[in-house]
């Protein structure tokens, strides 16, 4: 399910930024934008948002008005407080249970940072209203167990493919494939869902529609706009692309 996400900031200069920054991530959908409180709280009642990137000063009422309004509403969207008063963000993000803040000019680490404490609500919430009620013997899962093996389609055959086999892992239209040295297999996991089940150390979402196995990196050949290609050491030394945002995140964990 897409995180419905609101933007609200009375710069349009920083509205556009965001947009720019979130419409990277596959399982975000932007539905709209306010530029007061005013004419958020009005899309808020409106329209089905699951987060709200909320600026703290505005014009009229603030960003801590408008969490004093909400309260009152049942599922009141998730809030990420936006602003660039750092001695104040902090404070203003206890004060309205915000589940982050960024501090302006958002950087994107701390962007991913942000929608992934964001994820992690929204499954545990998920969870908890789908948890039976239990025995002593029982126990609940929370969440999905990582994948020791993963599982492909080949003729009528299902292989177990060994993590540290898989080079990348791609999208086709509506297919996921896996690619290994040779060979290219169908699986029954979204991307997301491998995403999540696969060794976060060993694997690295390049791209919306890429996984890719850090291990089997080669190269990184600068492209365009501040984008990547990375080769990788399968047969054919495939060139998988890195989006600017990814670039970013990747070049912060090399210490680049």
């Amino acid at each position: 399910m897409k995180l419905r996400v609101l933007l609200v900031d009375d710069e349009c200069s920083a509205r556009k930024e965001l947009r720019y920054l979130l419409e990277l991530f596959e399982d975000v959908q932007i539905v709209g934008e306010a530029a007061n409180a005013l004419e958020a709280l009005e899309l808020i009642y409106n329209l089905d948002c699951s987060v709200i990137f909320l600026d703290i000063a505005m014009l009229g009422l603030n960003g801590t008005d408008l969490t004093d309004l909400l309260r009152e509403k049942l599922d009141s969207p998730t809030i990420i407080l936006t602003t660039a008063q750092e001695e104040y963000a902090s404070t203003f993000a206890f004060a309205v249970n915000a589940v982050d803040y960024l501090l302006k000019p958002i950087h994107p680490v701390r962007l991913e940072e942000a929608l992934m404490k964001v994820r992690q609500l929204r499954d545990n919430l998920n969870a908890s209203k789908n948890t039976p009620l239990l025995s002593d013997k029982s126990e609940a899962v929370a969440h999905p167990r990582p994948l020791e093996v993963v599982p492909v389609e080949q003729r009528d055959k299902i292989i177990l493919l060994h993590p540290n086999d898989i080079i990348f892992i791609y999208t086709d239209k509506e297919n996921v494939y896996i690619k290994t040295q040779k060979d290219a297999y169908l699986t029954r996991f979204t991307l997301r869902e491998l995403e999540l089940r696969l060794n976060s150390t060993l694997f690295f979402r390049s791209h919306r529609c890429y996984l890719v196995n850090i291990r089997r990196m080669q190269e990184l050949i600068p492209y365009f706009n501040g984008t990547y290609n990375i080769v990788v050491d399968d047969d054919v030394r495939s060139k998988i692309p890195m989006s600017r945002t990814k670039t970013r995140i990747f070049k912060e964990m090399l210490g680049l």
